[in-house]
């Protein structure tokens, strides 16, 4: 049987709409591929980012600011040595952008001027650390991407 140039258009057309529906059902269906914001409520948080802009702008104003090291036993944030470590409090968020089950938030307690986040609970990779803490009555933020 001969196909004329007309039915193999028509042959073309379906062969490129169902290959196309193949990925959109695939990246749809398949939690292989999953697309997720990287928090839940996105549009909330972006309303609430200019107090994000004042933390900031507060931490460049420090005379120091927070730094960090990758030691033995895990990371090492140091905390600015002019404050008084016994009045820093707040929290410490570490992103996985490639994995959101990895992602952990944790509460700032010092009993010297750093904190340390164990070892076995970052993989290496890429991570986007946030540090929101507070002296006395002022609110800081610090961000950075780290690489473990």
């Amino acid at each position: 049987m001969k196909i004329n140039w007309g039915t193999g258009i028509v042959i073309a057309f379906i062969a490129f709409i169902s290959f196309i529906m193949y990925f959109i059902i695939t990246m749809n269906v398949n939690d292989k591929y999953a697309h997720d914001l990287v928090t839940e409520d996105y549009y909330a948080e972006e309303l609430a980012y200019q107090n994000d802009i004042d933390k900031l702008k507060n931490s460049k104003n420090l005379s120091e600011n927070i730094t960090y090291t990758k030691s033995v036993e895990g990371l090492v944030i140091y905390f600015p040595s002019n404050l008084d470590f016994k009045k820093i409090t707040g929290n410490v968020f570490l992103y996985r952008p490639s994995n959101k089950q990895l992602d952990f938030d944790t509460v700032i307690s010092l009993s010297k001027q750093n904190l340390l986040i164990p070892d076995n609970r970052l993989v290496d990779g890429r991570w986007n650390i946030k540090i929101d803490w507070q002296y006395d009555s002022q609110s800081y933020l610090y961000k950075e991407i780290i690489n473990y």
